[in-house]
């Protein structure tokens, strides 16, 4: 217990020490957070203050190891193990650290993510089982992309916290103090030292970060501190087993990981990049709500305080209690998020809006599947006729009440005449040309009338949707004709489906257009050669 104590005190007393200096050489290398529309401060602020963190603790665990003979610090050996996790975290640091510097694209600090959360689980430190009620489920090969979610998921979710002074140092600081109580009731006494060293180091940066803040933690640390986390997480006595332990570093950073989950969906269900940032977090809507930075840091420290607490009673309590606890915290959750708003994103009917369109755009519903199936009916017609029964069948599924065909250059109604469709001269005026189909003088080739649909003389009165589609193909350098389509709004709207289904309508039409014309030209080219 010493040990641990001691050693959390250098780690605080080092990160104390390199912090200022990391302050001064963040303004002097100019790697400062300028004031913007989504930032909270107005000043220029350093934003290298991971430094301070990260080598804290990188001095702190090798002095220890060759300069203090107990049997706690006996327990530090550079193992394969360590070495993939030493490795992933000084990959991690480095990747935000020139972030820091020089902004990196989203991707490309992805695939360093990655990176490093695969040296970690090929070294060891990974999770492959999934323990479910008494017995155990071995992943094989599905353990490395869940290995790598947990380190991203960690490694984001205090990258997004990190939006006010002291919240995300504060946040990480209690869940680590809390895995040192932990480790120390289980006799871990490893995991102790490596928690305890971590919350030592975050301590001596909180003191320069706390509001107002003279230097902010940045990407490198913030990526530093979700990585450490994670890997420490599976480190030692867990040995990469998945089930009730894990619970209490997913609920102990409970806040972050909520954040990251929600900004997550709200991100997607707005159409915006997944890794793009904003101010919507949590911690910016309760600024929003009226609340000073402060309070609102304290408030997150008290929840996540609660948060611990929980974790306390949950390895204390027995296992039908734990699904009860869990339920608990469920619902705590859903409240939160409902009274910061975020409901508004995941609306029942929002939800409801999006299934659909995901099984227009797949293919799984019903109509979408009967349309292509149409669609497919006339791409196979061999004849005008045979060509308009089937687009009527379509006009029923869209719903439309009333359809005119007019063909243009050379068609006749019914058939084709002798006239080369391909050309020009002298061809047939087309509804293009005519403002309004109500002032057509020549009547459509084909017609087609919905069920209970009358057509009058005198349209102007009556609330009609009309359509005039060219059937055009080769990139509209031939018109075939025109398909007029018309809905009578006052039966209901056109939905976005139909218009949707409507365009790809007129193409496979024009299509077929220009593959009868094709065929025609072909026959009265043979027809010519044989009279001759």
């Amino acid at each position: 217990m010493t040990t641990i104590l001691f050693a959390f005190i250098l780690a605080l007393f080092l990160s104390l020490c390199i912090t200022p200096l990391a302050r001064f050489l963040g303004r002097r290398w100019g790697a400062m957070d300028l004031p913007s529309g989504r930032k909270m401060h107005t000043l220029p602020v350093p934003r290298i203050g991971g430094v301070g963190i990260f080598l804290a603790f990188a001095i702190t665990l090798p002095a220890f190891s060759l300069f203090l003979a107990t049997d706690i610090s006996r327990l530090l050996v550079l193992d394969t193990r360590a070495t993939a996790l030493i490795a992933g975290a000084v990959i991690c640091f480095l990747t935000g650290f020139v972030d820091d510097f020089k902004g990196l694209p989203a991707w490309v600090k992805l695939l360093f993510q990655i990176l490093a959360a695969s040296l970690a689980y090929y070294g060891g430190v990974r999770i492959d089982k999934v323990f479910i009620g008494v017995g155990e489920l071995k992943l094989g090969y599905f353990g490395l992309p869940l290995t790598v979610l947990w380190f991203l998921v960690f490694i984001n979710a205090i990258n997004l916290i990190d939006g006010l002074d002291g919240l995300a140092g504060g946040i990480t600081f209690i869940a680590a103090m809390l895995m040192v109580l932990l480790s120390l009731m289980g006799e871990n006494y490893l995991i102790a030292l490596l928690f305890a060293v971590l919350a030592g180091s975050i301590m001596g940066f909180l003191y320069y970060n706390y509001n107002p803040a003279s230097i902010f933690l940045g990407d490198g640390g913030s990526y530093f501190l979700g990585f450490a986390f994670a890997g420490l997480s599976l480190y030692g006595s867990m040995k990469g087993q998945m089930g009730s332990v894990m619970l209490i570093p997913i609920i102990a950073l409970g806040i972050p990981l909520f954040d990251v989950i929600l900004s997550s969906m709200r991100r997607f269900l707005e159409g915006k990049k997944i890794f793009s940032a904003d101010k919507d977090h949590i911690h910016h809507r309760l600024v929003s709500l009226g609340l000073s930075t402060r309070r609102v840091v304290l408030l997150m420290y008290g929840i996540s305080i609660g948060l611990c607490l929980t974790c306390l009673l949950l390895v204390n309590v027995r296992n039908e209690r734990v699904a009860v606890i869990l339920l608990l915290l469920a619902v705590g959750a859903v409240f939160f998020a409902r009274k910061l708003g975020y409901f508004d994103y995941i609306g029942s009917q929002q939800i409801y809006n999006w299934m659909k369109d995901l099984t227009e755009e797949t293919g799984l519903s019903r109509e979408r599947r009967s349309f292509l199936s149409l669609l497919f009916q006339i791409s196979r017609t061999q004849s005008l006729e045979e060509l308009w029964e089937k687009m009527g069948q379509v006009f029923v599924l869209l719903e439309v009440d009333h359809c005119m065909l007019y063909l243009s250059n050379g068609w006749a109604p019914g058939s084709l005449n002798q006239d080369n469709p391909l050309e020009n001269n002298n061809r047939r005026s087309s509804p293009l040309e005519i403002s309004s189909i109500c002032l057509r003088k020549n009547p459509p080739d084909y017609k087609w009338f919905g069920p209970g649909f009358v057509m009058s003389n005198n349209l102007s009165g009556r609330f009609l949707y009309r359509l005039e589609l060219p059937l055009t193909a080769a990139k509209g350098h031939q018109l075939y004709g025109t398909l007029v389509m018309i809905k009578d709004g006052s039966q209901g709207d056109i939905s976005h489906y139909s218009l949707k289904r409507i365009e790809h309508l007129r193409r496979s039409v024009a299509l077929k257009l220009s593959v009868l014309a094709g065929q025609t030209t072909a026959a009265n080219l043979n027809l010519s050669a044989n009279r001759t």
